[in-house]
């Protein structure tokens, strides 16, 4: 059984969750935990007392924020019209959200050390996109010579160029599309 905390303790818990996700979003999961206990107003050591580290904090902010955001992509990307919209609009969702915030980036290229629940977030957008895939290839749009063992590398592509080059990410992305369309097909 576990004592309820004291206010003053729940809000330095609420400060630090803030800034964590603010610097997290910003600079990435490897920020260091000093500028975010600066953030937050607290001591460096009030971050390992209350989460006990890094990889403490990062599950307890990211795997939310992260499955928040993958999730409203896909369902962007679900609501299209056409089996092929929607797997395209999951590629592109995904690699710009890649590109654009360092928390995704860092969780979906795997740069960073994965906490088991932000592992989970990137394992169920995958398998969420292996269905837009599979719909897409039942009804001949997806090059049936994409398989699942391609998605997460297509994943890491799309989203390298929307980070390295955030203007021609459109133009990339559309070539990288027309190539997987099944009526562009070369032997």
């Amino acid at each position: 059984m576990t004592t309820p905390l004291r206010s003053d303790a729940r809000r330095s818990i609420e400060k630090i969750t803030a800034a964590a996700i603010e610097l997290f979003a910003e600079r990435g999961l490897d920020c260091p935990l000093e500028e975010i206990a600066r953030r937050a107003a607290v001591s460096p050591g009030t971050i390992y007392h209350r989460f006990g580290g890094r990889a403490g904090l990062i599950e307890a902010v990211a795997p939310q924020v992260a499955a928040n955001k993958v999730n409203a992509v896909i369902d962007a990307a679900e609501d299209k019209a056409t089996a092929w919209e929607r797997f395209a609009a999951y590629v592109e969702g995904l690699g710009a959200l890649g590109g654009s915030d360092a928390v995704l980036r860092d969780a979906l290229t795997a740069r960073s050390e994965l906490t088991p629940p932000l592992h989970e977030v990137c394992r169920q957008g995958l398998e969420r996109g292996f269905v837009l895939m599979e719909k897409a290839h039942r009804d001949g749009t997806l090059r049936a010579d994409f398989g699942p063992d391609d998605l997460h590398p297509l994943l890491l592509s799309v989203i390298g160029v929307a980070h390295a080059a955030p203007e021609a990410r459109r133009r990339m992305l559309k070539f990288i599309l027309d190539g997987l369309r099944a009526q562009h097909r070369r032997p």
